[in-house]
């Protein structure tokens, strides 16, 4: 079968669907990506014989760009004669259903990363987001949640013709399990640590909705010299953030370390993991620290909440409650003992989101489709 991707930006691809895309190749589908190329596909897909569209999808939900893209993906699904489209994230959905609805013999797929209405959310999300999603859900053949809020909200509020829940869009757990790379006194020197100072890691674009600076006022407030704290990732707050360090005096304890590829073995020179995100689908960087080891701190939102349990894998609390993370952070600090327990509990748990779970329900999925 004809088999078309979509998603607003290429990095979509790149961090979460490779595997899922490799799945379906290797039961001889062809699969095709349409998107916005800000970064190169994956090169194992090109080689595997997907071809590639540049469309110019843009984020914002008001941008001109995004009813040229529109058309562009129309005509590429009638001049490709794709038989059934699988599309991801906001913008890039919208298009693609919208394009799909009167196209016959076209099956249409959305895998929801997470809706920006959900509890607590703010009312502008609900106003923008939700009519939009209620409308074109007519015109999804299989809507998939990655998390039981969207998935109990889905059934009620939208009216896709079927709604499936998935475990996250799949990790590797045994990557983070079994990794045993590291010698953790050497990375911390190379991280520039003190063997005996307390470390704390985060990863995650350094933006808003990441909400970094939580951690980084939790930090401050506890007035602890041995807590220091890792941020992996860029953004656009990067100067925003250094500047905030500067003013409360904690250029020795917070690092920005940048967009990394060496997390697996950040993870083994950390202590705990903190994921103060003010909305996620789900969140792969805590799953991965949890498959690591690491208790984790986390706020108590959306998709977060599906693995985060408050004194069980570490501690969770309101975004931004500065008091509420300097707590937690304090508790892990003063107990070894407790980090070992939930870091041990996080690695039996997380097993429940591995990918082979996730490619189980996405190819019965398919095969409910007649993806033959």
């Amino acid at each position: 079968m004809k088999i078309l991707y979509v998603t607003t930006i290429s990095n979509t691809i790149n961090a979460f669907m490779v595997p899922h895309i490799k799945l379906l190749l290797e039961q001889g589908h062809q699969v095709d990506i349409a998107c916005n190329i800000d970064k190169s596909i994956d090169n194992e897909l090109i080689e595997k014989g997907c071809k590639v569209f540049d469309v110019s999808f843009q984020r914002s939900p008001t941008s001109k760009e995004n009813y040229t893209a529109y058309k562009k993906l129309k005509e590429l699904i009638l001049s490709e004669k794709y038989e059934l489209v699988h599309t991801h994230t906001p913008i890039a959905s919208a298009c693609a259903r919208l394009a799909c609805k009167k196209i016959k013999n076209v099956k249409v797929i959305y895998t929801a990363h997470g809706f920006h209405f959900f509890k607590k959310a703010p009312l502008r999300n609900w106003l923008v987001y939700y009519p939009v999603e209620r409308y074109l859900a007519k015109y999804t053949d299989v809507l998939i949640t990655i998390n039981k809020e969207d998935y109990n909200r889905a059934n009620r509020l939208l009216k896709a013709k079927d709604i499936k829940y998935i475990p996250g869009v799949g990790i590797d757990t045994k990557k983070y399990i079994e990794y045993n790379g590291t010698n953790k006194a050497e990375k911390r020197q190379e991280l520039g640590l003190l063997n005996e100072t307390f470390t704390i890691l985060s990863v995650g674009e350094l933006n808003k909705n990441k909400n970094h600076e939580t951690v980084i006022r939790a930090i401050s407030n506890l007035g602890n010299k041995n807590i220091n704290y890792l941020i992996c990732g860029s953004g656009s707050l990067h100067t925003y953030l250094e500047g905030l360090v500067k003013e409360l005096g904690l250029e020795k304890q917070v690092k920005l370390l940048g967009y990394r590829n060496d997390i697996n073995e950040i993870c083994q020179a950390a202590d705990a993991f903190a994921f103060p995100s003010m909305r996620e689908g789900l969140g792969l960087a805590a799953l991965e620290a949890m498959a690591s080891g690491l208790p984790i701190i986390t706020s108590n939102v959306h998709g977060i909440v599906d693995y985060s349990i408050d004194g069980v894998t570490g501690f969770a609390c309101d975004p931004t409650d500065v008091e509420g993370f300097a707590k937690g952070i304090d508790k892990l600090y003063k107990s070894k003992n407790d980090r070992e327990a939930m870091g041990k509990y996080n690695q039996d748990a997380v097993k429940v989101f591995d990918i082979s779970n996730t490619n189980k329900v996405l190819k019965d999925i398919y095969e409910q489709l007649e993806v033959k």
